[in-house]
């Protein structure tokens, strides 16, 4: 008979196996949505002429036709931030049949 020790082992590794699990298939239906279009962020002037660098993170939903739809920033240094959101009104990705969210980072240097 198994003790109450080995028996929380193993259902803690049981429990972590599945979580991964779960990360790697939600992981990998983010993977099946290709980008299509990606034109890069310009470098900000501004950002330049002081020798900035920075990135900036954005939570994106994309619409079944591969359009953004919608964008918020997640977080990341303002000076960027409007190229960024500049960018992606050009990306484009391959058409699915629902709607996706991804997170994207730009990362900027001089």
């Amino acid at each position: 008979m198994k003790t109450k020790s080995a028996l929380t082992k193993a259902f803690v590794a049981a429990l972590l196996a599945f979580t991964m699990g779960l990360c790697q298939w939600r992981a990998a239906g983010q993977e099946v949505r290709k980008l299509v279009a990606s034109p890069a962020p310009e470098y900000p002037l501004v950002a330049r002429r002081l020798s900035l660098q920075g990135s900036v993170k954005i939570e994106v939903t994309v619409g079944p036709d591969g359009e953004i739809k919608d964008t918020k920033v997640i977080g990341g240094h303002p000076v960027f931030v409007e190229s960024a959101l500049k960018a992606l009104r050009d990306w484009k990705y391959e058409r699915a049949s629902t709607e996706t969210r991804v997170q994207i980072e730009f990362k900027f240097h001089p």
